[in-house]
């Protein structure tokens, strides 16, 4: 029997790498399933249970028989939660066709980009950046260019920096405050500043990701680059989710704000691809949107008190230096004097799979965020899970 040709796969999926902060999840799983003791500091995941109002919503509507297909775009009585939730947390006024439910917050950037993007377009990205914004724009046939700032700046682009990166095939311009993988805030003055250039190029789109919008761990207020400079409200989108800050990620509810016609573009796509959200966590959604909202706040307590612990035993560590983080639940930590210094040490990777093997720690390289030299952690985990990978890490790296 003719040995037959291996199936030759699109240029476009060979451009996409996996996930790899889910292949760092998944290799920890692996390894903890053979027994070893691994703690997992990769995965972006708050470690509490969804509260229960929330989950009582979709036992009911369960119960209700409510588990039909939906409009594709989201239940209507969702949608007005989330004109509502933008309006109330953000000030911004949109009518029900401006605003879309999809299945997480990933699944809004992706329709935004198969909506927006041709082939040619490129897409600004500061750096670090959220794994998958380069390659869901990939995906679209486009070019990512990204902006790099370091620990020196605070991870935060300049106005000038922002500007220079500019072209005539730029389409899009993608913002995530508070920052996965870095946990900085930008303030209301240097949006202010940031839009000023923006506003000097009127066919850049901007895509707003506000999905840690509500774990906030300073004294910084939430702002995006929309709230701070209102002018620039037909050519934003606005993306979020309910995953982090009500704990439901395995629910798979984001959600979507803009101009109407690229709402719609957005719509189009998802009718193609996965159809309606799930009901049953449409209804959770709801209720997450509508209801008290003192569970957020909860779970910031406990953020704020596993960053302090984090930041401090962290730059106790010879050769690691990291910031306070501002919002969302991460320490995105320089350990570039800790490569030089071990021996057998190349590179940021090496050392995450170093930290993995001899100290049962699993955490991010730098490089998965587009930026050597840095290892992110997530303490979306336990104060017990905490001491003990600190004190794991502090023993691999002396």
């Amino acid at each position: 029997m003719a040995s037959s040709q291996p199936i030759s796969l699109s240029h476009r999926v060979q451009r996409v790498k996996p996930s790899p902060t889910l292949a760092i999840t998944a290799l920890a799983a692996a390894l903890r399933s053979e027994g070893k003791d691994i703690i997992g500091l990769g995965a972006g995941e708050p470690d509490f249970d969804t509260p229960e109002p929330i989950k009582q919503a979709a036992i009911q509507a369960i119960e209700s028989g409510f588990t039909k297909y939906t409009a594709v775009d989201g239940i209507p009585s969702l949608k007005q939660a989330v004109v509502d939730k933008f309006k109330r947390d953000n000030g911004v006024s949109y009518a029900l066709d401006q605003v879309m439910v999809s299945c997480g917050g990933k699944q809004a950037f992706y329709n935004l980009c198969q909506a927006l993007l041709n082939e040619g377009d490129e897409v600004l990205i500061p750096a670090p950046y959220w794994v998958s914004y380069p390659d869901i724009v990939m995906l679209a046939d486009a070019t990512p260019v990204t902006i790099s700032a370091g620990i020196e700046q605070q991870f935060k682009i300049t106005p000038e920096q922002l500007e220079a990166a500019i072209t005539p095939r730029t389409r899009l311009f993608v913002h995530n405050t508070p920052s996965n993988p870095t946990s900085v805030m930008y303030t209301q003055d240097e949006l202010v500043a940031l839009g000023e250039v923006l506003r000097r190029f009127p066919d850049v789109v901007i895509a707003s990701d506000d999905i840690y919008e509500h774990i906030l761990l300073g004294d910084i207020p939430f702002s995006n680059l929309l709230m701070a400079n209102p002018d620039l409200y037909e050519r934003t989108i606005l993306l979020n989710g309910v995953s982090k800050g009500y704990s439901m990620t395995g629910w798979r509810i984001g959600y979507a704000g803009g101009p109407a016609p690229v709402i719609q573009a957005m719509k189009k796509v998802q009718s193609q691809s996965t159809s309606n959200p799930t009901s049953i966590a449409q209804v959770a959604a709801e209720a997450a949107l509508n209801g008290d909202q003192h569970c957020v706040e909860v779970m910031n307590r406990a953020f704020r008190e596993r960053n302090q612990f984090v930041t401090e035993r962290l730059n106790t560590i010879d050769g690691v230096h990291v910031l306070a983080s501002q919002g969302a639940f991460y320490s995105f930590a320089n350990v570039e004097k800790v490569i030089e210094r071990l021996p057998g040490i190349t590179n940021d990777t090496e050392l995450a799979s170093m930290l993995l093997n001899q100290a049962e720690v699993a955490v991010v390289p730098g490089i998965a965020f587009g930026m050597e030299n840095y290892i992110r952690l997530s303490f979306a985990t336990s104060m017990d899970n905490l001491q003990v990978a600190m004190e794991r890490i502090s023993k691999a790296l002396l």
